[in-house]
């Protein structure tokens, strides 16, 4: 295995991280990465047999378990009871429970919503340049995901602000400043999530919140730990990936001057410039995959944004083409943890482009856009545009 050093916080590397990537899947399907220390599959088959191999998972192995410091642990203890970082049993339950609440037809049913959302934002579009992102990227799925719920509204900001804050322990520049803002982000977001689901404890709703309470898997239901872990689970992945792919792709589209929403055109969105670009699976038991031998306790990191570049599977990969057809992109991830939300994202993704562009023929960019100084994440900080 091909040993390369690339850091990940150095801004050339963030703004694009494509010809690093392209220059580590010319060694084969894994390479190790020096600066994490740890073998990182690269390839699209790779990645999609690690995602996938049930002798890999989320769960660190108990006799790898670091000690969590006191000052950490309201983060901590959050993530324990997130489905999104562990394994079955405890996992299959779970998203069994999330599951029937969160149906097809629950989605299927926001579509209106969700339109009549995109109108409102675009109605307060001004006349001068504005940042699409805070404008409509941000809004469209937090406010989304907040009615799906069942939170109020007016409460979007505080969500974005504390899930914002979470989801930084996860960059690769992690500091004590990020560190302490997690942390506060974790105490206040649970202790919202607390009250409200006391409320809707003795006054259900129409919302998710409630039918998660009354959900039954074989006579389980979940505890509060997990519906405020859930629930918060919901909120940040529900819209911060979203967010990400809704202006990464805006910026795409107006840079390759392309206008019609087409299902093909959404997925080449989540596969050319996705929001994550690495996903993490530790080894439970010795395995051979491809030509590589990991044995248990080993962690190797999926670079889903490499997976989708891969030219043996995605002819001229890093045009950007609207019709363009293929294997499942690795956006979503894989296997057991497949996101949950991916269906939501789609609707959201679809209605919120195919709006914005039938309102707005003549949107166009009035700045260069960068990305945020943040690695594994991928994300614009600002897209400033023109819509009239």
């Amino acid at each position: 295995m091909q040993q390369l050093t690339q850091s990940p916080v150095d801004p050339a590397f963030v703004q694009n991280p494509y010809p690093f990537y392209d220059r580590a899947r010319q060694t084969g399907d894994f390479f190790w990465w020096n600066d994490y220390a740890m073998p990182c599959a690269v390839s699209h088959k790779a990645v999609h047999a690690v995602l996938r191999d049930r002798r890999m998972g989320r769960e660190c192995p108990s006799e790898l378990a670091p000690a969590i410091p006191d000052a950490l642990r309201p983060f901590y203890e959050i993530e324990a009871h997130s489905m999104l970082e562990l394994e079955p049993p405890r996992h299959t339950r779970l998203r069994a429970l999330v599951l029937r609440a969160f149906t097809s037809r629950t989605i299927a049913a926001l579509a209106p919503q969700i339109t009549q959302l995109c109108h409102d934002l675009i109605d307060r579009f001004p006349d001068e340049p504005f940042d699409l992102l805070t404008a409509y990227a941000q809004p469209v799925p937090v406010v989304t995901i907040a009615r799906l719920l069942g939170v109020p509204e007016d409460r979007a900001d505080d969500l974005l602000r504390w899930s914002n804050a979470m989801v930084a322990m996860y960059q690769a520049r992690r500091t004590p400043e990020i560190e302490a803002a997690a942390i506060a982000a974790s105490t206040d977001f649970s202790d919202f999530m607390r009250g409200y689901i006391a409320t809707r404890r003795k006054t259900p709703a129409d919302d998710l919140i409630s039918t998660l309470i009354a959900a039954e898997e074989q006579g389980e239901k979940l505890t509060t730990d997990e519906l405020i872990t859930t629930c918060i689970l919901l909120l940040n992945a529900g819209h911060e990936a979203t967010v990400h792919t809704l202006g990464n792709g805006t910026k795409t589209l107006l840079e390759q001057n392309i206008r019609g929403i087409t299902d093909a055109c959404v997925e080449e969105i989540i596969r050319h410039d996705p929001p994550l670009h690495m996903f993490t699976r530790w080894v439970y038991e010795d395995v051979q995959i491809g030509d590589q031998h990991f044995k248990r306790g080993d962690q190797i990191a999926c670079l889903l944004g490499a997976a989708n570049r891969d030219p043996a599977v995605y002819p001229d990969p890093a045009r950007f083409d609207p019709a363009r057809s293929g294997p499942q992109n690795t956006s979503f991830g894989g296997g057991i943890h497949f996101c949950v939300g991916a269906p939501l994202a789609r609707l959201e993704l679809k209605i919120a482009l195919d709006v914005l562009f039938t309102r707005c023929p003549d949107l166009r960019l009035t700045a260069a856009p960068g990305y945020g100084d943040t690695y594994h994440f991928h994300g614009l900080t600002r897209l400033m545009v023109a819509a009239r």
